[in-house]
């Protein structure tokens, strides 16, 4: 029988309820365990799709079009699995399909209520996953305990227990010990009022994940042990980590994967970490120092980037490079501050988003980097961006423009981008978009076909502007080419610019596909043109430093034992 394990978090937010789920998904994968995760958020919006980037950071969009909580790029990154919409239910959604079945008449005319309708909506979603190919499902409780919002959620899990079996199910708590640093001492009370709580509402945890910013001494494990009624052994201390790849190697030594096997009476070998740590120490020797910018228009808030961050961690990584990331706000580049901002960076990404502003200052960047032959990739708008500067700096349609951009007072002549004729009549947001995994077939001699190695691939899309095909034959011919199309040859995917070392943009966002120990193709490539770059242009910085032999012996022969007879 599958089992399940619900992780929740107590104290403050922002305490790594996402990364410690995903830390044990990794391990128990590891361990030869089928994983999969889902998110429980305890918001009113149905998906994350319509909210604000600066409200909510980036929405991870999924195969089959889903639009989720960030947190499930975590849990894709880490257990290399591809999730579903079925990973991600909202407060929202539960209620819209508890209304909607009222509606159809599906509850008999019964008073629909949260007790047992919602809850029953809430374990429904949580029982969709554990199918025949899954050993174990993760499930993090979003929010804080003590939020009113979560209430039905702690609810439905408490009840899931009784449903499944006690053996069956695993309650993780992550909560906060704090430094204090007047007293120099950590203190346990927190924990001890947010387990109380959580209590309170039915739910003894059975592992307890101490975040810290300093080893907790036994006799402190030993008194959350006590006051908290959990065994020692499984009360975890979770130390700030030097990168959030390390946690699982963390939470490894901590002995939390073995925790959770012994509570749930699983059969799994140790963990095989092997890949995972040599990733971790190659990253580690990384030296060839770098600067990567975003010019983006959310860089406020990083997390609206989230994805694009990693993939190009995960391309550092690969290529051996010690990454900096230079992160350059779109609406404050233009003009005179493009050179100063843009001129000290290795290569760009021009990332996506929605909305007129800032996308001058992302044209700017795209045209410094035709023009000084800087590797740049443009992901969704930053594709549409590169597709603008060249139109109207080497084509010469000088206003040409993406229709998304026109108002009343301004309608560009030259709309190289715009909305496909399907869409216009759509009137909900959601509705015109294109959302999950499409397949592109790219040109046998281009660029883009090189990197990835094939032909025929798919990406996962989050957009509703398209390259206008009324422009192709403009196009045709010029330096810039359309190198990937959609099967139907209708949609471009893909240009690249010819003669420049990386020039590179797409309609998708292959970040969401990018994994720590295998890169996204594009982010790769990216890293590596940078690196040929440098190299041409700067091979000083990439030497590595020398031995200083000043207080080395006089003879170093004498320090080298004599070789000995050859057989």
């Amino acid at each position: 029988m599958t089992k399940h394990i619900f992780v929740t978090g107590g104290v403050v937010s922002s305490l790594g309820k996402g990364l410690t789920a995903s830390s044990l998904g990794r391990l128990l994968k590891a361990r030869g365990l089928r994983v999969t995760m889902q998110k429980l958020d305890p918001y009113l919006n149905v998906d994350p799709g319509t909210m604000n980037p600066f409200e909510h950071g980036e929405v991870f969009v999924t195969d089959d079009g889903g639009e989720t909580d960030l947190d499930l790029g975590h849990y894709e990154r880490f257990i290399d699995e591809p999730l579903t919409r079925a990973s991600n239910a909202t407060t929202g959604s539960i209620y819209s399909s508890v209304i909607a079945a009222e509606r159809q008449g599906e509850y008999l005319g019964k008073t629909v209520q949260v007790i047992p309708h919602i809850t029953n909506e809430i374990k429904r979603r949580i029982a969709e996953l554990a199918t025949d190919d899954v050993d174990v499902v993760i499930t993090e409780v979003g929010g804080t305990v003590g939020d009113i919002e979560i209430l039905p959620f702690l609810e439905a899990i408490r009840q899931f227990r009784l449903d499944v079996g006690r053996d069956n199910v695993c309650y993780v708590h992550v909560s906060l010990v704090p430094f204090i640093g007047p007293a120099q001492e950590q203190k346990t009370k927190p924990t001890q009022h947010s387990v109380t709580e959580l209590r309170s509402r039915g739910i003894q945890p059975d592992i307890i994940v101490c975040r810290s910013e300093r080893t907790l001494p036994e006799d402190l494990i030993g008194k959350i042990s006590r006051l908290c009624d959990v065994e020692a052994r499984h009360v975890i201390n979770a130390i700030d980590a030097p990168s959030l790849y390390e946690i699982p190697l963390l939470m490894h030594d901590e002995g939390l994967d073995t925790s959770v096997v012994d509570l749930l009476r699983l059969t799994a070998a140790e963990p095989d970490l092997t890949e995972w740590s040599a990733m971790i120490a190659k990253r580690d020797n990384a030296w060839r120092p770098m600067t990567i910018g975003i010019v983006g228009k959310y860089v406020a808030l990083p997390d609206a980037y989230l994805s694009v961050a990693e993939s190009l961690r995960h391309a550092a990584i690969a290529n051996e490079v010690d990454l900096t990331i230079e992160w350059i706000p779109s609406d404050h580049i233009e003009g005179l501050l493009v050179g100063e901002k843009l001129g000290t960076l290795d290569a760009m990404v021009l990332p996506g988003g929605f909305g007129e502003r800032g996308v001058e200052g992302k044209i700017a960047a795209a045209t410094f980097a035709r023009e000084q032959g800087i590797p740049c990739l443009g992901l969704c708008l930053g594709m549409q961006v590169m597709t603008i500067e060249f139109a109207r700096n080497v084509l010469n349609l000088a206003d040409a423009n993406s229709s998304e951009f026109d108002t009343a007072d301004r309608v560009s002549s030259h709309p190289v981008i715009d909305l496909m004729a399907s869409q216009r009549d759509v009137t909900e947001k959601g509705g015109t978009m294109r959302l999950g995994a499409y397949v592109a077939v790219l040109d046998e001699d281009s660029q883009v076909a090189e990197i990835y190695g094939e032909t025929v691939i798919s990406e996962r899309h989050r957009h509703r502007y398209e390259f206008n095909p009324r422009y192709r034959s403009t196009f045709d011919g010029s330096d810039l080419r359309l190198s990937g199309n959609s099967p139907d040859g209708q949609l471009v995917e893909f240009v690249e610019l010819e003669g420049h070392p990386f020039f590179i943009g797409t309609q998708a966002h292959p970040e969401l596909k990018s994994r720590p120990n295998r890169p996204a193709p594009l982010f790769d490539a990216l890293v590596a043109a940078a690196v040929r770059r440098v190299e041409a242009v700067d091979p000083d910085r990439f030497r590595r430093p020398t031995i200083d032999l000043t207080d080395a012996p006089e003879s170093i022969d004498a320090e080298v034992p004599a070789a000995g007879p050859v057989s």
